[in-house]
């Protein structure tokens, strides 16, 4: 397990978003554009507040979620709305944006055509992601509906996504997609996300989904 340990959650989310900009930086060094995959939730935003001021090429970075409630952007639940308050924000606000809700459709129908608009940006440059204490990431829940199909090899690169835990169904970039990105970094804090962590260990990834996608990804944690 390749843990960076932080002495305070403010430190983290310095570091963190140092880490995330060089990458980029790194990544647009080589290649014209870059593809940076985003969580939403709680934790991200403070990251995205220090993030969203780096001084680097965004006009060249695409932003997306790795998974969204399928809720309308205006929604309070909704992750587009996240990103656009605190990471397109300053000089991030260049970057393209690629939202997943589409109006009129069901997440289970919008799949497909996402999945077509994800494949220009394959492999993912880099993706940040966080976990829940029941070891889900993105939206790769244990024992949800649709988790085996965003599980499997041949998975396409969006896959909608039902579970009772959560009141809203769900749009979520598949297991092989968020395993393949060319950088990965998971963000924790707490010691019951780090119990969690550690708890997946040896347990097979439908019942740990955060195991099938974090190979060779740091982590990064604080108390």
């Amino acid at each position: 397990m390749n843990l960076i340990e932080y002495p305070d959650r403010d430190m983290a989310y310095m570091r963190v978003a140092d880490v995330l900009a060089g990458a980029l930086k790194q990544c647009l060094l080589v290649h014209p554009v870059a593809s940076f995959a985003v969580p939403g939730g709680t934790t991200p935003g403070p990251v995205f507040d220090v993030l969203s001021a780096a001084d680097l090429a965004w006009e060249r970075v695409t932003v997306m979620l790795t998974d969204e409630r399928w809720v309308p952007d205006t929604h309070a639940r909704s992750n587009a709305g996240l990103i656009r308050d605190r990471l397109l924000q300053g000089p991030a606000a260049k970057a393209r944006f690629m939202p997943f809700y589409r109006e009129g459709l069901s997440a289970a129908e919008a799949s497909p055509l996402l999945s077509e608009d994800m494949a220009g940006h394959l492999p993912l440059s880099l993706v940040l992601l966080g976990m829940g204490a029941d070891r889900h990431t993105a939206s790769l829940f244990p024992s949800a509906t649709g988790l085996a199909q965003a599980m499997a090899p041949d998975a396409p690169a969006v896959c909608a996504i039902e579970t009772e835990s959560q009141p809203e169904p769900r749009i979520t970039l598949s297991a092989p997609v968020l395993k393949g990105a060319m950088d990965k970094h998971l963000v924790i804090f707490g010691e019951d996300k780090r119990r969690a962590l550690e708890e997946a260990s040896g347990k097979p990834p439908l019942e740990a989904p955060i195991n099938a996608v974090l190979e060779e990804g740091q982590i990064h944690w604080a108390a």
